[in-house]
């Protein structure tokens, strides 16, 4: 089993759109309705494999209603904490040559009791978890330093952790030694100060985040590739795309292959890539199933193109 927890969870709402005319009246060809939150989406994409997972999250309103009915539907246990504020709704509004517009809302503002309740509801389920998946953005109220509180609680506990967040809540973390890091170029580059132009950099940035506590980073390089640094060595992998439909939640499939398929090594990295390139050819935020799944289009090596540059640099 493999437990999620998202202290900022959503409904995301995503219209597909002929074109993205500012200031003018659009008609949506698609309107739908999906789970949202990084850890969120982790969960719907093991689900979507037929394992089982939990999901840890606050819920409030008749939006954090609706949101764990759409849970329950797609087969995933919800533990739910109860929040005075109402679970956030986020927009997206999507164009056919995969141009994504999003507006995420900020979310409730948690109190300290109800952060210590996150804390304790990971506790209370984390039994014969294989993994704990903590992802996504700290929501208001809770300080930089939650998930670091969680990663060491969750090892006193004897479970092991991936964490997929960024900024302060990813460095103050580092010091409790996650299993697994999980950032995007923009993220790795922002965690060690300095732009990363090359495959090259983004592997020796992979390195110093283990050498701050991480044990292991898979670094998501968007369009480029994925990179896996841990105690074996470092590997590189890419997945061919033909079209792409939307990449919300594309990282978080991502994540969700790798844990499936033991969360270490190349054919973990495999997994991910190919999980990550189904997710972008479906709608909205969408996750796989693994009927979706191509892996004769993933290669994966221990050749690292060094001097490969980004096709976007991340500042």
């Amino acid at each position: 089993m493999i437990l999620t927890v998202t202290p900022n969870p959503s409904l995301d709402r995503t219209y597909e759109v002929p074109r993205l005319l500012r200031g003018a009246v659009l008609r949506a060809g698609t309107d739908r309705v999906d789970p949202g939150g990084k850890g969120v989406n982790v969960s719907r994409a093991i689900a979507a494999a037929g394992r089982a997972t939990t999901a840890v999250l606050p819920l409030g309103g008749a939006e954090g209603a609706l949101l764990a009915r759409l849970l329950g539907e797609q087969g995933i246990d919800v533990a739910g904490v109860p929040v005075a504020g109402a679970t956030r709704v986020n927009v997206a509004v999507a164009e056919p040559d995969g141009t994504l517009t999003k507006v995420n809302a900020p979310g409730p503002e948690l109190t300290p009791a109800e952060a210590e309740s996150l804390l304790t509801a990971v506790g209370e389920r984390s039994a014969g978890a294989g993994w704990i998946a903590c992802c996504g953005s700290l929501p208001r109220g809770l300080a930089a330093g939650w998930y670091g509180q969680l990663v060491a609680r969750a090892h006193a506990a004897g479970a092991r952790i991936a964490l997929d967040t960024s900024g302060p809540s990813l460095t103050a973390a580092l010091r409790e030694r996650p299993d697994v890091v999980k950032p995007n170029a923009e993220e790795l580059a922002q965690a060690v100060g300095r732009p990363l132009v090359t495959v090259g950099d983004a592997a020796r940035a992979a390195e110093e985040l283990r050498g701050l506590g991480a044990r292991a980073v898979l670094a998501s390089l968007g369009a480029d590739g994925q990179l896996l640094v841990d105690d074996s060595g470092t590997y590189f992998g890419t997945a061919r795309v033909t079209c792409v439909r939307s990449n919300v939640g594309a990282g978080d499939a991502s994540l969700a292959g790798f844990l499936a398929a033991g969360g270490e090594g190349p054919d973990a990295l495999a997994s991910a890539l190919a999980h990550g390139a189904a997710a972008v050819r479906l709608p909205g935020s969408a996750m796989p199933a693994p009927a979706d799944l191509e892996p004769s289009a993933v290669t994966v090596t221990r050749a690292v193109p060094d001097d490969r540059a980004l096709t976007e640099p991340a500042a």
